[in-house]
């Protein structure tokens, strides 16, 4: 019997295989590369794995990949033990660390609290933003020296360095700016964020305005 040589017009060439066209190959992004994401698909993960937050008004492209996307970053995301959370109303998307107590999860995101003067800022820019939409503001504004004449009344108030403690204050409202609660307009004119709403709920506002006012009245 003799074996088929393949050079008839019924036998594919190459050992039965129709070739892959070179430009239909998944193209590397570096040497060795594994990964199957498209290279901006893999630039918005890394954005949400290093940032606290994805804007959509600041970081567009990235919102709108992400949209696109989101059910295979989402995934990605979960191999990590980390959930995505997408607010589409604010415009916002975070990452938070999944917890368990049925399951021994990794932690991967570690905690990285605000201080005392990032926390009393947050607590003012909280308290205007609520009030400004409460009037049915669509956005509300802080001045740096407004920010510091309301915190600096939450410092001790027999601490006499004021230029230590207006330091302080400014560090905070640009750790703030990084974030992306705070966005600068003009020098010292600051747009507080819908972030801010996340960072801080109704409730822990209350708790934390609460305790301030309390130790306030303690120390006066």
């Amino acid at each position: 019997m003799t074996e088929p040589d393949g050079t008839g017009d019924d036998w594919p060439a190459a050992g039965f295989i129709d070739p892959v066209p070179m430009e239909e190959d998944p193209a590397e992004l570096f040497a060795g590369d594994a990964g199957t994401l498209e290279a901006d698909v893999r630039r918005v993960l890394v954005q949400l794995l290093r940032r606290k937050f994805l804007l959509a008004e600041k970081n567009p492209a990235y919102w709108r990949t992400l949209l696109e996307n989101q059910q295979i970053i989402e995934s990605r995301m979960h191999d990590l033990f980390v959930r995505l959370v997408v607010d589409h109303d604010r415009g916002v998307a975070y990452k938070q660390q999944v917890r368990s107590v049925e399951l021994d999860v990794p932690i991967l995101l570690k905690d990285d609290p605000y201080n005392r003067a990032e926390t009393l800022v947050l607590v003012h820019l909280r308290t205007v933003f609520q009030r400004e939409h409460g009037t049915g503001e669509t956005s509300a504004r802080v001045d740096i020296e407004e920010l510091e004449q309301t915190v600096l009344t939450y410092f001790d108030p027999h601490d006499h360095n004021l230029a230590r403690r207006q330091q302080e204050v400014r560090n905070a409202v640009q750790r703030l700016v990084t974030e992306g609660l705070l966005t600068e307009e003009s020098a010292g004119r600051y747009r507080i964020t819908p972030m801010v709403e996340v960072v801080l709920s109704t409730e822990k506002l209350a708790e934390l305005d609460r305790w301030l006012r309390e130790r306030n009245e303690a120390t006066a």
